[in-house]
């Protein structure tokens, strides 16, 4: 398996009620996926830069740190001035789990089978 996710996806550090870092991993995408419906309906929200949209995508990208952190404390760390700095740390810890294109690899349905049958 390739180490380029572990590589890119390091996070971005923001200071909230403490040093934190936002993060991205497949919890917090599964998150996002569950609540808007996509990756990319959930860029569109912080692109909006409405203020719940932000708390959750802050939230998401939270949760690596803290399992147990809810929205609502999340929204108690963040100060309305902080929003469009913390709106560039979002799409920064987003734009950077999420895979470049050259790191892309289309895979068959027929390799798929071929690697699960050891052939």
């Amino acid at each position: 398996m390739s180490n380029v996710a572990s590589v890119r996806n390091k996070g971005v550090r923001v200071e909230l009620d403490k040093p934190r870092t936002l993060k991205f991993d497949l919890n917090s995408f599964a998150e996002l996926e569950e609540r808007y419906g996509s990756v990319d309906k959930a860029m569109q929200v912080l692109q909006s830069g409405t203020i719940k949209g932000i708390r959750t995508l802050l939230w998401c990208g939270l949760i690596h740190e803290e399992e147990t952190l809810t929205e609502k404390q999340v929204g108690a760390m963040i100060g309305i001035s902080d929003l469009a700095e913390l709106s560039a740390s979002l799409t920064e810890a987003m734009t950077g789990a999420l895979p470049a294109a050259e790191d892309v690899t289309t895979i068959s349905v027929a390799q798929v089978s071929g690697a699960l049958e050891g052939n």
